[in-house]
């Protein structure tokens, strides 16, 4: 007999909350840990920019879409830097000079698009063609 698992339901108050609650995960990566924080953001918090032209060709809207998340992710780690200074590792500083390949997953985990945590392509990946 298989148990069902049962699902909370979140109230409004919870989700509210979860804009100032500060979040903290370990990626791995390299084979070492980097422990990061980020905050929810509020529509009012989120980066605001144009959406592209429908005209623009598709690897500039892709480019677009790719800066919006990383400005959305970089948003998200200083608010939490901000609630929690004890906690900074990732900064406006270093966030733009971190290497890309760690950059994606840092950002998959925030913005929730990871397929698995502690997935994602590595410098062997490219090395190995």
């Amino acid at each position: 007999m298989t148990e069902e698992k049962q699902m909370e339901v979140w109230s409004i108050e919870e989700l509210i909350a979860m804009t100032d609650t500060v979040q903290s995960k370990d990626i791995e990566w390299q084979g070492k840990i980097l422990s990061i924080q980020y905050c929810e953001l509020t529509e009012e918090e989120e980066p605001k920019m144009l959406l592209p032209d429908d005209d623009m060709p598709t690897e500039e809207q892709n480019d677009y879409y790719r800066e919006i998340a990383s400005q959305r992710v970089a948003r998200m780690i200083s608010k939490a830097n901000e609630k929690n200074p004890e906690g900074i590792t990732l900064s406006d500083d270093n966030w733009g000079k971190m290497p890309t390949t760690l950059r994606w997953q840092i950002s998959g985990t925030v913005l929730g698009t990871s397929a698995t945590e502690g997935e994602g392509p590595t410098t062997k990946d490219f090395q190995d063609g």
